[in-house]
């Protein structure tokens, strides 16, 4: 049985925030007789993105989280690998836009800049045999995972365990999805991941949260909550259950997997029933990706081949940046006259183009058949 609270946290006003994250863990009572250890808070820090943008986690949360761990007498660090190159210029940059940098002065905790990388072999893992990870991240005694609450166009949602996939260092990132480009694959690879980081508690940022073509060209929504979890598979279902995107693939991969327990999750703060959410906007993308694997396979096989949504190139907001280009796993996009050009042939659909690019200029774009099929 795992312990997972919900409160209600309105806006970022700062003093609010970190009052609600101190009372949120408080009431999670993980750090009961333990002794002096060092933290990870491993936050989400996709790209170079602003607060009030609603990509990556808020700087107020990861206070509030490094404030609550320094007050039990814990070491912190924060740390997250971004999208596309990993390095120390890289870094404080992201670290600055985010608000992040800010949140080290405030509390004196340490920012990592080490971008050195160990190879480990995770020993329950189901599709990875080896993985390489940020070795100072493994250098920790516990890690936290403070993630963004976002839908995702290739997993649906991103929280708690997606938010660990910044473990893997920087490009390296792009390997992962090249090997394991079927969603269950991938799937099955974050869970190995989080399963061998085993984070001690995780925390979710849901005041302002992105519904639609997440993690980084959605529409912010405000949600007003935060959450927090012992668990991370528990966490994200309830999540999830909040915000209409419980059936997603990782939710089904750990039932799967005997991860979570739905029924054993011992929920407190604000009572989840009395919740009122609209459904969450789905990620343009989604719609087959739900169908994959309860379907015939021919049928399916024609679905993903010839109807399945693609990445397209806006012209026009398209400034020449080259990001896309050079973190596209399979590399399929070049760059023709200073503009991205995809090669929609070869294209495993895994949307990092649209993840990553500074400019929003990349779309989800849906075949005439898909509005048929799916009603979208």
């Amino acid at each position: 049985m795992g312990k997972v609270g919900i409160i209600s946290s309105s806006d970022y006003n700062y003093d609010r925030v970190l009052r609600d994250v101190e009372n949120l863990l408080s009431g999670l009572n993980v750090l009961k007789d333990l002794e002096k250890s060092s933290f990870l808070v491993k936050t989400n820090l996709l790209k170079k993105n602003k607060p009030e943008e609603g990509v990556t986690t808020h700087p107020y949360v990861v206070e509030g989280v490094v404030r609550f761990l320094q007050s039990h007498g814990h070491d912190v660090v924060i740390g997250d690998s971004p999208g596309g190159p990993f390095n120390p210029i890289i870094l404080k940059s992201i670290y600055e836009a985010s608000g992040i940098a800010d949140v080290a002065k405030r509390t004196g905790c340490r920012l990592n800049y080490d971008t050195s990388v160990i190879e480990v072999k995770p020993p329950d893992a189901k599709v990875i045999n080896n993985l390489k990870l940020v070795k100072a991240f493994t250098e920790v005694d516990h890690v936290v995972s403070c993630a963004k609450l976002k839908t995702h166009t290739m997993m649906t949602y991103t929280g708690a365990v997606k938010n660990l996939f910044g473990m893997i260092p920087g490009v390296t990132k792009a390997d992962y999805h090249l090997k394991m480009n079927d969603i269950d694959n991938f799937a099955n690879m974050l869970i190995d991941v989080c399963d061998f980081v085993n984070p001690l508690f995780s925390v979710i940022d849901g005041i302002e949260a992105m519904e639609g073509d997440g993690p980084s060209s959605g529409d912010i929504r405000d949600l007003g909550l935060l959450l927090a979890g012992e668990n991370p598979f528990e966490l994200d279902y309830v999540a999830t259950g909040i915000t209409g995107l419980l059936d997603s693939p990782l939710n089904r991969h750990a039932l799967s997997r005997g991860l979570l327990e739905p029924d054993g999750i011992e929920l407190f703060g604000i009572d989840i029933g009395s919740l009122e959410v609209d459904p969450f906007k789905l990620p343009g993308s989604t719609h087959v990706n739900f169908v994959s694997g309860r379907i015939p396979e021919f049928v399916k096989d024609f679905l993903l081949e010839n109807i399945r949504p693609y990445p397209e190139v806006q012209k026009r907001l398209c400034i020449g940046c080259g990001i896309c280009a050079a973190n596209c796993p399979p590399k399929v996009i070049s760059m023709k006259n200073k503009k991205a050009v995809i090669d929609t042939t070869h294209c495993i659909r895994c949307f990092c183009c649209h993840e990553l690019c500074p400019e929003k200029a990349i779309k989800v774009k849906r075949h005439p058949l898909h509005r048929m099929v799916f009603g979208k």
